[in-house]
């Protein structure tokens, strides 16, 4: 989240004072990425030495006022019209929860998988709600508040997010289903007839003995560790 290019938008319709960017920002986001005074106050800080914003005064009650500069609103334009860089995602922490769990002693993946679906859902089904009171009280009021408008739109990416988190969840255990099902059963143990005291012949074929760069005959061993995969799933 950039909240100095975020910053810098709130000051471009004027100068404001730190507790006001704060406000505004929540407003418009609708507390959905709060922030607290004193981020607020070291981004400007870093705004200002990057000659991007500049203190302008102060208003009637003492608050310092600072103001976008003529590089502050170059940088903004440049930052509107650049894409998102999705090439470095952020860190997620549910797909990384979900790898550590793929084989983790103890860890039950099913569960991790439905307990996030759970979690998911419920989220999407209170995003939908305060979407659609957001949508009664626009076309209730006829307003087209500035702040509604943008609110309702991050409710909106909100719904879509979770909707494609609950599809994913959904894949994945549909995934970890048909793996199971594949995966090689484990290697048989070798008769005693072959390995006991009284057989002292080399078994033939690849793999035999320790020759070749095969596994040793009876070890059980997978190639690479990864023959036998999780065990079978059912959806809930």
């Amino acid at each position: 989240m950039s909240i100095r290019h975020g910053l810098l938008a709130l000051l471009e319709h004027g100068p404001r004072y730190g507790s006001q960017l704060r406000t505004e920002f929540e407003s418009r986001t609708g507390s959905t990425w709060p922030l607290n005074v004193g981020q607020v106050y070291t981004t400007l800080g870093r705004l200002e030495r990057d000659g991007l914003v500049a203190q302008n005064g102060e208003d009637g009650a003492g608050h310092a006022l600072y103001a976008i500069t003529d590089a502050g609103r170059t940088e903004l334009r440049t930052w509107f019209e650049r894409p998102v860089d999705r090439t470095s995602p952020a860190r997620d922490e549910l797909a990384i929860k979900l790898a550590m769990a793929v084989g983790a002693p103890g860890v039950d993946i099913r569960e991790v998988i439905q307990s996030q679906r759970r979690h998911t859902v419920k989220a999407m089904q209170d995003y939908t709600r305060l979407k659609a009171q957001a949508l009664t009280a626009l076309e209730g009021t006829g307003s087209r508040e500035r702040d509604d408008i943008a609110w309702l739109l991050v409710l909106e990416q909100l719904i879509f997010q979770t909707e494609a988190e609950a599809r994913w969840l959904d894949h994945c255990e549909s995934r970890l289903i048909r793996l199971s099902a594949t995966a090689p059963p484990p290697t048989a143990t070798a008769p005693a007839s072959e390995t006991g005291p009284g057989n002292t012949g080399a078994r033939s074929g690849p793999g035999a003995g320790t020759g070749g760069g095969g596994v040793g005959a009876g070890s059980g061993a997978a190639p690479g560790g990864r023959g036998r995969g999780p065990g079978p799933l059912t959806r809930a």
